[in-house]
């Protein structure tokens, strides 16, 4: 999307070769990246309720840490690590583990499109929460987009037409989840204002998780076989790269420019469904993805539009 019209969009100038490269390889970083996302909770659905959740977060986030160490090693050692702020990530691992348990318990226990779709809420509490938390004013277009994006949920639930399509319990976790993935996101922001490192962010948060979910893990671990253990291992590795590729995005394209494209996740969540699970989504389903996922370009547009104007 582009600002309003000016005589430099009706007549964009040249961008410089490198420039033109740097954002093709952004674009490329964050399809793959999404796609790689999408590989992940394909793992976690192929594990599904055999293995209990909290030893998958702690397995997701044990073979992610030697992945996250040599981010370390690359920005300059331990030394990254020093924090002044050890509640901020304290605040910041209790959001991320409520948006990790609805997110895997979405994957598991709903088609994978559309525990993906609902997982694209975030956006939506965000704008919210701006609001609460950081003051942002939110004009009622955005307000607009926000109602007509949870449209889009009870369009995919339809609660109350012959019953609910969707186990509303499932549904109502993975939005739960997603509405911890949009404080996490705060907090996230927050610390980063004040000078975190985006490197000492990621790891704490891996390092914390892990810590926690393997005491929930201690009353109820199973032994995996060997398929579970390259699938959780999978599940660690997968994600982590996935976070590598669309760190490196995010340092090449602006954030106006890749935003979008990271919706293309829900378009290989539904070919890894239907390909492997047989999950045909109907007509109802299929408009909630389109109600939500129009919803959340709109506020990515309008953010774009206040950001130009500012």
């Amino acid at each position: 999307m582009s600002p309003p019209e000016s005589a430099s969009t009706l007549s964009p100038p040249i961008l410089p070769l490198s420039l033109l490269a740097a954002r093709k390889r952004a674009i490329l970083l964050v399809l793959a990246a999404s796609a790689a996302f999408v590989v992940s909770a394909a793992f976690v659905k192929a594990i599904g309720p055999s293995i209990p959740l909290p030893q998958v977060i702690l397995f997701r986030n044990a073979f992610a840490l030697p992945v996250l160490l040599l981010l370390v090693a690359q920005a300059g050692g331990f030394a990254v690590l020093r924090t002044k702020m050890p509640w901020k990530h304290a605040e910041r691992t209790f959001w991320g583990m409520c948006g990790m348990v609805g997110a895997f318990h979405g994957f598991a226990n709903l088609p994978l499109a559309t525990a993906t779709a609902l997982g694209f809420t975030m956006p939506l509490f965000l704008t919210g929460l701006s609001v609460v938390f950081l003051g942002e004013k939110v004009g009622w277009r955005r307000w607009s987009a926000v109602a007509v994006g949870f449209c889009g949920v009870l369009i995919m639930v339809r609660p109350g037409f012959g019953g609910a399509a969707l186990p509303v319990g499932s549904v109502a976790l993975v939005l739960l989840g997603a509405f911890g993935w949009a404080m996490a996101m705060l907090s996230i922001r927050r610390m980063g204002e004040a000078g975190e490192s985006g490197v000492a962010i990621v790891f704490w948060f891996a390092l914390s998780s892990a810590v926690l979910a393997g005491v929930a893990t201690v009353p109820v671990w199973v032994m995996p076989d060997a398929r579970q253990w390259a699938l959780l291992a999978g599940i660690g590795g997968v994600s982590a790269l996935a976070q590598v590729m669309m760190t490196a995005a995010y340092r090449r394209g602006e954030t106006t420019l890749l935003a979008p494209f990271e919706y293309s996740g829900l378009i290989w969540t539904m070919l890894v469904g239907i390909v492997i699970w047989a999950e045909w989504p109907d007509g109802w389903e299929l408009a909630g993805f389109g109600v939500l996922v129009g919803a959340g370009l709109y506020i990515w547009r309008r953010e774009v539009v206040r950001g130009a104007k500012r």
